[in-house]
């Protein structure tokens, strides 16, 4: 068995909704050896009281170029987090964390990590080391989901080809977008070693040009194009998570009738955070009761 890391690229706006999970993993989750908390470094000392002998606090300045730095706070405008570079336009917070996460795979010890964004949260027991671990390492896809029209995975699609140096796409394309996602370490190696080969710089300034990407769909479709690596993969199209993507709200009903849609193989939900569900209502459906400032204790039947 391979040992498997957790990954969680986070911020000050949602630490809340990363309280709830990181209640749930210390509830419901074993198989792992450390989780990994990636945070711009002005946020580290609010994440601060989550760190524990199996979670670390790692501020973003750890894994980014020398070349990318933040735009004080003071200086800000709009709602959105600014990067700014001399070798690129402006990159924003969304862009950091999939760089991030990709930075923080490759700069683990464990061979496998199952990136969970902060809107996961685990509801009932799981080992990930059994799900994770195995000889091959799990991948998630939707066969052909991804259209030539679709205005936001059919743009992406279009960047992952050109990171990856790939012509001729044919429509439809599979989809590897989704939660719980588990990435291997020596693939991601090879995959930014490939976006070097086909773009002739370095991966993370390659990513801060093109912008418009998504990162599980990068990761997925270097599997896919790669014969030795889709070797190493075990595809699926089963989620361990019940995910809610709309931005409509979900009252507390809602969210109990997404539970009970989860298959006994599902132990973790995502409600996006976009979808401006109260948190206070997913923490009354979980059971969740904080014990002090924003540490919630999970209490299970």
């Amino acid at each position: 068995m391979h040992s498997v890391a957790l990954l969680t690229a986070s911020y000050a706006k949602d630490i809340e909704r990363f309280s709830l999970l990181s209640a749930s993993i210390d509830t419901w989750l074993k198989g792992y050896t450390r989780h990994y908390v990636l945070v711009n470094d002005e946020d580290v000392a609010l994440f601060e009281h989550f760190r524990s002998d199996k979670r670390v606090i790692v501020p973003a300045s750890r894994y980014l170029p020398k070349w990318l730095w933040a735009l004080p706070a003071a200086l800000q405008f709009g709602k959105r987090r600014v990067w700014l570079s001399l070798l690129s336009s402006p990159v924003h917070g969304w862009h950091i964390q999939q760089i991030l996460k990709i930075a923080g795979v490759l700069h683990a010890p464990e061979r496998r990590v199952c990136i969970l964004d902060s809107d996961n949260l685990f509801f009932r027991e799981f080992d990930i080391g059994r799900y994770a671990g195995g000889e091959k390492t799990p991948l998630y896809f939707a066969p052909k989901a991804v259209s030539a029209d679709s205005p936001v995975h059919g743009v992406w699609m279009r960047t992952v080809d050109q990171l990856l140096g790939v012509k001729g796409r044919s429509f439809p394309a599979d989809d590897y977008v989704g939660n719980a996602l588990v990435w291997d370490r020596d693939t991601v190696r090879a995959m930014t070693e490939a976006i070097h080969s086909a773009t002739g710089m370095n991966w993370m300034l390659a990513m801060c040009r093109k912008k418009k990407f998504s990162e599980y769909l990068l990761y997925g479709h270097f599997v896919a194009g790669s014969p030795a690596h889709l070797a190493e993969h075990l595809l699926t199209k089963d989620s361990i998570a019940v995910s809610h993507w709309d931005d409509t709200s979900l009252d507390r009903s809602s969210i109990e009738a997404m539970m009970r849609t989860a298959s006994p193989a599902q132990s973790a939900l995502c409600i996006q955070s976009y979808s401006s569900t109260s948190i206070e209502d997913i923490r009354e459906v979980l059971r969740l009761s904080e014990r002090s400032g924003f540490t919630p204790s999970l209490v299970p039947d």
